[in-house]
Parts: C-alpha cells; structure tokens; sequence
C-alpha cells in the first residue's frame, strides 16, 4: 500500500508528542466508557438479578449509540476540526454517564448508556485523525500505535477498577467513568492544537474527490476492520465474567488478568505500529495478526471443550492478538482517505468496528 508523503505542520517534536498523550488520555476514557459496562455484568447479576444475555445485551447499548453518530461526528470533524469535536464529546459523554450511574429503572439505564455511546463516537474518530496529521509518515505508525493503546488501556482502567467499586452497586463504577470523562475533556481544550490543513477553497478537484470513488481499497479495509473486531468484542465483554463463573477466580485475580491482557495488547500496537513504519506497509502485519488470532480462536475453543489448563493462557494470548490490528487499519485509512476525506471515512470505518461490536456480546 502507498504511504501518503504529505508533510505535517511544523511544530516541535514534543508538542505532537504532547497532543498525542491528550488525544490518548481522551480517547482511553471513551473507551472505558464504552467497555465498562461490561465489567459491571457480575454486579449487575447479582445486584439487579438480571440475565447473562440481558447483561450483555445492557453492556452493548454504548456501541450500538456509537453505531449511529460515528460517521456525522466525521462529518463534523471535516469541518470543525479535532479540538472542538473532542472537547463537546468528552463532556457529553460524562454527563450521560453520570445519567446512567443515577438512573433509577434498566431502562433509563440503557437509554443513557445508548446516549453517551453516541457522544463518544467523537475521540474514536477524531484522535486518530489528529495524531496521523501531526506526524510524518516514518514516525506514524509508531505514533499511531501509542495513541492506540488508548483502548486497551482504557478496558485495562476498567478491568481494574469498576469491578472493585461495582461491589457497592453498579452506579459506583458509572460514577468513575464520568469522572474519568469529565477530565478528558478539561485536557482536551487545554492540550489540543488542529493541525494545519489546506483551505477547502484552495483544494483542488482532486483533492476533494471521494477516494471511495473507483477504488474498493477503503472499502476492504473496512471489512477486515469489522471482522477483526469480532473476537476483541467478545474476549473484552466475557473473559472477566468467564474466569469468575467457569474458572472460579475470585474478582480481583479475574480483574488483574484482564488488566494484565489489557496492558501487553497496549505494548503489542506500539511494536507492530512501529513494525509498519519500518517496511513501510499498514496491511501486510495486519494480514499476519489476522492469521495469528484465529488459529489462537480455534485453540481457545478446544480448551475450553476438554477443559485444559492452559485455558486462562489462551484467553490472555487472544486477548492481546486481537487488539494489534486497529491502529494499523486506522493509519491505512488516514493516509489513504486525504485530509478532506479522513473525517468521514474513519467515521465509516468505526462505524462498522462497532457494529460488530454491538453484534457480539448478545
């Protein structure tokens, strides 16, 4: 695949590195709402007495609420820029997590829950847009995949913490996503700088043109993205439940594992961010990680039917494979897309990340 050359603004190297820890820490905390539902599931069961389908139906509300705003969040982003989009979303989002958190009935939960998903849409797709802009290609992977780990890291948070503060309730851990939110989008207005672009005015034809138009490349990426998402969705939204109910681990050793996968996932998109920079393709380790995660699907599976000990190790080698992928895919996309069109075109390829994502815990 070609590597777009453009070259990004001139600003020090430890201001973009410094925009990139923002753009982390706001999408880490969208990201632990997005997943922090689901470690309040055993709470939820036992608390409310709800099902494990019905909680895992409850755990999906915030992406199914990112399914529908993921592209106009795009939308805007193309004409607003990040800091605006990042700012207004992370607010958004603590406000409707606070909602859930006092909520009185399941309902109103899910509703709220449904209503932050949409608002955090906005650091998924902006962030990445926002660290590729500011870095030249030989250091985008690499940048990239820092700002990846915002998702595992955030799912790491999660792991850690809300299970503990779930044991008082499930609004405890809700509470703790608003705050964690609520500080993201203060670090938002203060650290975040739009990188310069080309006024649409001056763009040329070309330049404006819909890349969707005469090739199938984004839409292929597009596909693979969706379809990687798949075993990420469901190791995020069961394992700790699994390694309580199957393995009999108590929360907090079923917690630490889950934040122990969270974390080396976390260091895997660094290296493989870094791997691409290198040989100077996004797609050829994506096509390995592909390869890797479902031979480890197919072994976890007989594990788990003769019952082997090396279940729980499977568990976190899965975990940590299927979440290499998606700062490579995002960066593919940024470079192929062009600054006109990145906005929207992340916009489609989150969308459909989140689609199975919502698809997968029910």
């Amino acid at each position: 695949m070609a590597i777009d050359t453009a070259v990004p603004g001139r600003i020090g190297g430890g201001a973009r590195w410094i925009i990139t820890i923002v753009s982390l820490i706001a999408t880490a905390s969208s990201f632990l709402f997005i997943n922090g539902v689901a470690f309040l599931i055993p709470s939820l069961q036992t608390e409310r007495g709800i099902a494990l389908d019905e909680a895992g139906l409850l755990s999906s509300m915030p992406s199914w609420g990112m399914v529908v705003t993921l592209v106009l969040w795009g939308y805007v982003l193309d004409r607003v820029g990040e800091r605006i989009v990042m700012t207004l979303g992370s607010g958004l989002t603590a406000a409707a997590a606070y909602a859930a958190a006092t909520a009185h009935s399941m309902v109103a939960t899910a509703v709220y829950l449904f209503l932050g998903g949409m608002a955090a849409a906005s650091c998924n797709t902006a962030g990445g847009r926002l660290v590729s802009a500011w870095f030249p290609p030989s250091q985008r992977g690499l940048a990239m995949g820092v700002r990846q780990t915002a998702q595992p890291l955030g799912i790491a948070l999660g792991a850690l913490v809300i299970p503990e503060l779930a044991e008082r309730g499930p609004g405890a851990g809700l509470k703790f996503t608003a705050v964690a939110c609520a500080v993201a989008a203060v670090a938002s207005v203060i650290g975040i700088r739009n990188p310069p672009r080309k006024p649409r005015e001056t763009a040329s034809a070309e330049e404006l043109a819909s890349p969707y138009r005469g090739s199938l490349a984004l839409w292929r990426i597009h596909a693979v993205a969706g379809l990687l998402m798949m075993p990420q969705t469901i190791t995020v939204t069961f394992m700790l439940v699994w390694l309580i109910k199957n393995l009999h681990w108590s929360v907090a050793a079923a917690g630490g594992l889950v934040t122990l996968s969270q974390l080396l996932g976390a260091l895997g998109r660094i290296i493989v961010g870094r791997w691409s920079d290198r040989i100077g393709s996004r797609m050829v380790p994506v096509r390995i990680i592909a390869f890797f995660a479902a031979a480890t699907l197919f072994l976890l599976a007989w594990a788990d039917q003769v019952n082997s000990r090396y279940q729980a190790l499977l568990m976190v080698v899965i975990s940590v494979i299927a979440v290499l992928d998606n700062g490579l895919e995002a960066t593919a996309i940024t470079e192929l897309a062009g600054p006109f069109w990145s906005g929207r075109a992340l916009g489609i390829q989150n969308t459909t990340q989140r689609v199975m994502a919502a698809a997968g815990p029910p």
